[in-house]
């Protein structure tokens, strides 16, 4: 038997920068290759937009992946993959990930990748309402009601204090608090 028969391939994690907003695309990409894993964690959360509040879904880690591959090599079926534009290096070494830490990001993001990030409202924050005909007004949450996906607000309105009820997915914390 040959030397290189008888060595057994290591297997490691390294981290790859990639294009802007091309994350999955490489991660696909690499994904499709013998012998490499890519893993791109992503976060889905939503944002207020001109059309109203919209669940977005981006990479945890803009602009970098997670590439598990064959370690000692040049990387270069990695390095230059379509979306990557090269590996994380430190004085010209590529520096490996422990399998625990990538480990723990999966069981953060889940069988999908993917972190939903709710953002919950408690009594007392203020929020600002994001569409129907109080669209813009800022309120304090008084109370959460679960079970109807919906939050009572008190609002100040024409000089009185009025509480009112709104679903829970038209609130979002204000761009900045009231009164700076």
């Amino acid at each position: 038997m040959s030397k290189s028969s008888e060595q057994e391939i290591e297997y490691g994690w390294i981290c790859a920068r990639t294009q802007k907003k091309s994350e999955h695309i490489a991660a696909a990409t690499l994904s499709q290759m013998e012998d490499v894993e890519a893993f791109c964690p992503r976060l889905k959360f939503k944002r207020k937009t001109k059309r109203g509040v919209v669940w977005f879904t981006e990479a945890m880690f803009p602009c970098y992946i997670f590439v598990r591959c064959p370690l000692g090599g040049s990387f270069s079926a990695v390095r230059y993959a379509r979306g990557v534009v090269g590996l994380v290096e430190f004085a010209g070494e590529v520096p490996t990930i422990p399998d625990h830490q990538i480990e723990a990001l999966r069981q953060l993001v889940g069988d999908d990748d993917v972190r939903v990030i709710e953002k919950a409202v408690e009594p007392g924050q203020e929020v600002e309402v994001t569409e129907g005909p109080l669209k813009g007004l800022v309120a304090v949450v008084t109370q959460v009601l679960p079970a109807t996906d919906r939050v009572r607000l008190l609002l100040e309105f024409l000089g009185q204090s009025r509480e009112i009820e709104v679903p829970i997915d038209s609130v979002i914390p204000p761009k900045r608090p009231k009164g700076e």
